[in-house]
């Protein structure tokens, strides 16, 4: 018997890269490479103290049986708060909905308000679930530019331009900017505000990272009363709690948009952990003072890690405005060496050295903008950090060994009509 014929979304279904990249890192490890692993966005912290000690305690408590879809109502009461004075802005905790981390909140958004054939405005480079996320419901993609020269912000033009658009139908967010590091201010919101106003235009507010933010302050769309209504604005514990592990994330958004999220977490998922859930409360009410120490450290990666970049001929990088990863453009070392970035990424890990390599992530893996810069990540002591991009520094004038890594895999090389 022949297996069953797939969807077209099955078929054309792509994963994260920074997790293939991952289970590639790893492999390499366990036959004796020494990997400097800077690939994925994940804490080298231990979750936070209170989050441990309660979730252990909630299982034994018998926490772990259904809940209300929504969330556990001390839970939601507790992020409701929490927000009111993070924000300085009133959340109610009927405009919580509680799931299991912040991805899956993509998906649900574009359940809520996209049928087949309306479009998503989506600032590019982006994160790489999106597209997947929007061609569930048969979306399209209008994409938007981010510029290293202008700080990877939002382009506040290029939204007066979608909304003239008959089918245009949201807007996606992500600031502070994974994997860019770009902030978008204060202003940028407002002005969004006045382009949507009047228009019936949703906006996915992505802001797993509001706790790493190291210029200025960390502005939600939930601030804006222009934007509040039309915002469904999603935060994690992964970041800022160091808990990606245990999948935790939640939504705030208008009532009647909140309870339809809750509707869909019913017959998806039909609840999130409530021993997650009580970890989750801990960490809100009590794991501040950890979590900004945590975050002190993060700032202390970032510079650690653009100062080294710096050094490094051929060169280009900007000190984030939030995040842990730099973005730093590598365009010269790419049409020297004759390889794309990703590419670059790759020989890096796998081919510049036989006993020692470092993994991160070419920038078109997060769409064709990308292309010509590359994602680090902070996730590892600072000694490592410099370690990686000394590597790096003389890996790129191993030139008989970029060649033999491109003959091998042709697809690398950069040809006159990609992008840089």
């Amino acid at each position: 018997m022949s297996v069953p014929r797939l969807s077209a979304f099955a078929q054309t279904l792509v994963t994260e890269t920074a997790f293939d990249v991952l289970a590639l890192a790893k492999a390499l490890k366990a036959k004796g490479k020494s990997v400097i692993e800077l690939q994925i966005g994940d804490s080298p912290f231990p979750s936070t103290a209170s989050a441990l000690r309660e979730g252990v305690k909630a299982i034994h408590d018998g926490q772990t049986h259904y809940c209300p879809s929504p969330g556990l109502p001390s839970f939601r009461n507790t992020i409701a708060r929490f927000l009111t004075d993070e924000l300085k802005t009133q959340i109610a905790a009927e405009e919580v909905v509680v799931a299991s981390g912040a991805k899956v909140f993509e998906q649900l958004f574009c359940e809520a308000f996209l049928d087949a054939g309306d479009e998503v405005l989506v600032f590019t480079p982006h994160f790489p679930t999106y597209p997947p996320n929007i061609a569930r419901r048969g979306g399209k993609m209008v994409l938007s530019t981010l510029r290293q020269e202008k700080d990877f912000r939002p382009d506040i033009d290029s939204v007066r331009a979608f909304v003239q658009r008959p089918r245009a139908r949201a807007v996606f967010l992500n600031s502070p900017h994974n994997p860019t590091g770009g902030v978008a201010t204060r202003e940028d919101l407002e002005e969004l505000g006045r382009v949507l106003a009047g228009t019936d235009i949703a906006l996915f507010s992505d802001e797993p990272y509001c706790h790493m933010v190291w210029r200025g302050v960390h502005v939600s769309p939930l601030q804006v009363p222009s934007l509040r209504e039309r915002t469904v604005a999603c935060y994690t514990f992964s970041k800022s709690y160091s808990m990606s592990g245990w999948r935790l994330g939640y939504a705030v958004a208008h009532p009647q948009v909140a309870d339809r999220l809750a509707r869909m977490i019913n017959t998806a998922f039909s609840c999130t952990p409530p021993f997650v859930q009580w970890a989750g409360q801990a960490a809100l009410e009590n794991d501040a003072a950890e979590r900004d120490s945590q975050m002190a450290q993060f700032r202390r990666k970032v510079e650690v890690l653009v100062q080294a970049l710096r050094k490094v001929e051929g060169v280009q990088v900007l000190d984030p405005a939030g995040t842990f990863y730099a973005f730093p453009r590598v365009v010269d070392i790419c049409r020297r060496l004759g390889i794309t970035s990703h590419g670059l990424a790759l020989f890096l890990l796998e081919a510049a050295d036989d006993r020692q390599g470092v993994a991160c992530l070419g920038g078109e893996c997060f769409g064709e903008a990308g292309q010509g810069f590359l994602r680090f990540s902070c996730a590892e002591p600072d000694d490592m950090l410099v370690q990686a991009v000394e590597f790096m520094a003389e890996a790129v004038h191993r030139t008989d060994r970029v060649a033999r890594f491109l003959a091998e895999r042709p697809k690398y090389r950069l040809t006159p009509s990609q992008p840089t």
